[in-house]
């Protein structure tokens, strides 16, 4: 590891991105609590001395391996370390705990940070946002435009290396949904229209991936090309060993980035610079990042690799099957088959579940499930999603919950039991958050009284589901081409 990290000097960053590695992450916190006194749908816009009167500054984030989440009880993350600097900075000087201002924490999807900051639903957003002329339109930046980053091409070791920019003519480039990389592309196919080149095929990710986990889609190959910011690129070029980053190939190149404000919060925005230029310089990014947010992380398999394709091929029939018979897209069974047992039907856990579907025989047996003799792989299958929808049915099949996520819900309890579920819904609900939606809401209050184990659970399967789809459009297309062909 030593060397990893002294490898990584290609990006010593001032101001806000400056690393502050010797600080330490606290555990629960008395101020976390505020979390749960805030109603995600109160809107407020005033300025920061309307703020310090409130005593909260609302910081809205994304959900994320580095930026945010909760592990212990506590609140971590790199933006997290980043804010609770810039409170310990807006309270210096101020000796009573009652006259401290606090920053509490709102998780959003990334495309929901600007409009929420807008409504008023949070004060800040706290994200390495690209500073471009239509945001500029929308918001004000924190940054001063003192923090430049590019934006790189990442490929896939398989594919075909390029050359130069013009390479990208006729390709589909995966990115961040509704960021900054979209509108350059877009930018980038009016010049290959000038140029009479083929156009781009833009394909903007599901909402709930960010970059990092397109990066991990880009790794495993089930996406062949991306953009993402070059600090990014750099720092899971050394964790990832199957992505390419094009140093050559910039679709963007010196862009300043920096945390948003709303327009007429100036004495916020005005504070946030100072808070910038104060912040200790020295330190790289990466060191942190890679100290604190990266190691004994568990990265994304792939299931699409040739050896789990030959493998799914001898349980595809049977996820049809009982997909079928229990109203769920029979790749839906196989990506929580695959983030349980990694289609192994030998595994065997430590509490006796076994099968692809890591069920316990107690379980299948159950009145409600009654499927016997589960070491049979197809019992096995149809006990796994008896039971995901009997867990569907059962405990979430309120109209107030959507199809997205009433499964993402049924995950949750399949892993950690529905009565959990149910008290992380509860918990939700304290917290002003929505009980009848899992991302960014329910797996907050999952990942404060469990930890990251079912949060993370549901985010793999989440993750494979998306592979398995995009794997399924490339075959399909191939497909559709080849009839055409004939």
């Amino acid at each position: 590891m030593s060397n990893l990290l002294t490898s990584i000097t290609w990006f010593t960053l001032p101001a806000l991105l400056i690393a502050i590695a010797g600080l330490p992450v606290s555990a629960t916190r008395a101020d976390d609590n505020l979390h749960e006194q805030l109603s995600v749908s109160e809107k407020f816009t005033g300025d920061l001395p309307e703020m310090r009167k409130r005593k909260r500054i609302r910081a809205l984030v994304t959900y994320s391996k580095t930026d945010f989440f909760f592990n212990q009880g506590g609140a971590k993350g790199i933006q997290v370390e980043f804010l609770r600097e810039y409170e310990k900075f807006l309270n210096k000087g101020v000796k009573r705990a009652e006259d401290k201002i606090h920053i509490t924490f709102l998780p959003v999807t990334f495309n929901e940070l600007l409009p929420a900051l807008q409504q008023g639903k949070g004060d800040l957003a706290a994200a390495f946002l690209t500073i471009t002329p239509q945001r500029e339109k929308e918001v004000a930046f924190t940054s001063g435009g003192k923090l430049k980053v590019s934006e790189l091409v990442v490929t896939n070791k398989a594919v075909k290396p390029l050359e130069k920019i013009e390479d990208l003519a006729g390709k589909t480039v995966y990115v961040l949904d509704q960021s900054s990389y979209v509108e350059h592309l877009r930018q980038l196919n009016e010049t290959f229209r000038q140029k009479k080149l083929a156009p781009i095929k833009i394909e903007q990710a599901d909402p709930h991936l960010l970059s990092e986990d397109i990066l991990e889609l880009v790794n495993s190959g089930v996406v062949d090309i991306t953009v993402v910011d070059d600090y990014k690129a750099r720092l899971w070029g050394q964790v990832l060993p199957d992505i390419r980053v094009h140093e050559n190939l910039k679709l963007a190149e010196g862009n300043s980035i920096g945390w948003a404000t709303r327009k007429g919060n100036e004495q916020l925005r005005r504070s946030l610079d100072a808070f910038s230029l104060k912040a200790r310089k020295g330190t790289l990014l990466g060191n942190m990042l890679f100290k604190r947010y990266y190691r004994d992380t568990r990265w994304i398999d792939n299931p699409l690799s040739k050896d789990e394709l030959r493998k799914q091929q001898a349980f595809v029939a049977l996820f049809r099957k009982y997909g079928e018979r229990y109203d769920f897209d029979y790749l839906v069974l196989m990506a929580q088959a695959y983030q349980e047992s990694g289609l192994d039907h030998s595994k065997k856990s430590h509490r006796g579940a076994v099968g692809v579907m890591q069920l316990l025989p107690s379980t299948a047996a159950d009145p409600n499930v009654n499927i016997r003799n589960i070491k049979n792989l197809e019992n096995n299958i149809h006990a796994g999603a008896k039971y995901l929808a009997f867990i569907r049915d059962r405990y979430f099949s309120d109209a107030a919950i959507n199809t997205e996520n009433r499964l993402a819900l049924s995950w949750a309890a399949y892993n950690a039991g529905p009565a959990r579920v149910q008290k992380m819904r509860n918990k939700a609900e304290k917290m002003g958050l929505d009980p009848d939606i899992w991302f960014s809401n329910v797996e907050l209050a999952a990942g404060k009284m469990t930890g990251r184990e079912t949060v993370q659970y549901v985010a793999n399967i989440y993750k494979y589901y998306v592979a398995y789809k995009l794997a399924s459009q490339v075959t399909d297309n191939k497909a559709i081409v080849s009839s055409k062909a004939r």
